[in-house]
């Protein structure tokens, strides 16, 4: 069904000891020339912070090159293109956006040996809850914010040479008229697994490119919004009948695109390898290989469903 199964980054701190051996760098090489063992794909994040470093890009190809030839990165687009410069105070529309040309020079710089190399599987472009479609007027119909919307094509333009997936977040964006321009263009859109929280979009498995693409963010509603760790919201673990559900919008995603792209992003204590090793094992109905340390800590969820790799 050429599905692309993996996770969001491949740096953790705690994931040392559970996911990666004591000394994985050493034995290995580097983090993506073991994880490259088990999964298909790693959706870079550091590059939403700030551009790829283009030697960084090429070493990172080279790694995965000797252990998995069909081995594919997406990566996401820096923040400065879809984030107000404070986020967490401002909304994010066309007004709070700043960018220049030289960051849009860095960005490309940065994804190109990927592409040169045959292994960007996409771009994401991932805008905030704030970032609308349309805005609601008091007794009258929601307004088009036609700015964000020309933002929205302004940086697709930008970055046409890319395969490109937008993740947006807000429901106003779940417009039949916003996925026939998508489809249009070959983007796209960005699908995600999260609580639904306020006016979030969750639930969606559309396909409006070649590719399709989703996005496991956990179901950790108690601390999507509460917790002062970031990375707090994305502590959850997926039991067998949420993972039945991901696996059906999968199978039918993959029925529209040549290529599916799945992350698990509920990275804390290596939950989502765990969750994406079940995944690939029910999407195959075969046995998956995995890493000791990982059976180990998660028995319960791989001891079955794993072969056991040194």
């Amino acid at each position: 069904m050429n599905i692309y199964v993996g996770t969001a980054g491949f740096s953790y701190p705690d994931w040392r000891g559970i996911v990666y051996p004591a000394n994985v760098k050493k034995q290995y090489g580097h983090e993506l020339a073991y994880l490259a063992r088990y999964f298909d794909v790693c959706e870079v994040n550091t590059s939403f912070y700030g551009p790829l470093k283009p030697k960084d890009a090429t070493a990172w190809c080279g790694h995965v090159a000797q252990v998995n030839k069909e081995f594919q990165f997406t990566a996401k687009l820096t923040r400065v293109f879809t984030h107000a410069e404070d986020a967490k105070t401002t909304s994010t529309s066309v007004e709070t956006i700043k960018y220049t040309p030289k960051d849009v020079d860095e960005a490309r710089a940065g994804f190109d040996p990927l592409m040169e190399a045959g292994r960007l599987g996409a771009v994401v472009i991932q805008f905030p809850i704030s970032f609308k479609f349309k805005q609601k007027r008091k007794d009258q119909e929601p307004e088009i914010l036609h700015g964000n919307w020309d933002h929205l094509l302004d940086v697709l333009n930008l970055f046409k040479d890319y395969p490109l997936a937008v993740e947006l977040r807000d429901r106003t964006w779940d417009d039949e008229w916003v996925l026939g321009e998508l489809r249009e263009r070959n983007v796209a859109f960005c699908n995600v697994d999260q609580p639904r929280l306020g006016n979030s979009l969750e639930g969606t498995q559309y396909v409006t490119a070649p590719f399709a693409y989703l996005r496991l963010h956990g179901r950790n509603a108690k601390s999507w919004f509460k917790s002062d760790n970031r990375d707090q919201r994305y502590n959850f673990l997926y039991n067998p009948r949420e993972l039945e559900g991901v696996e059906k919008r999968v199978v039918e995603m993959s029925k529209k695109a040549k290529k599916t792209f799945v992350v698990a992003n509920n990275h804390p204590k290596g939950q989502a390898p765990a969750n994406a090793l079940q995944l690939k094992q029910m999407l195959s109905g075969k046995k998956v290989k995995a890493p000791r340390s990982l059976i180990e800590h998660y028995q319960e969820q791989l001891e079955e469903i794993a072969e056991l790799e040194e």
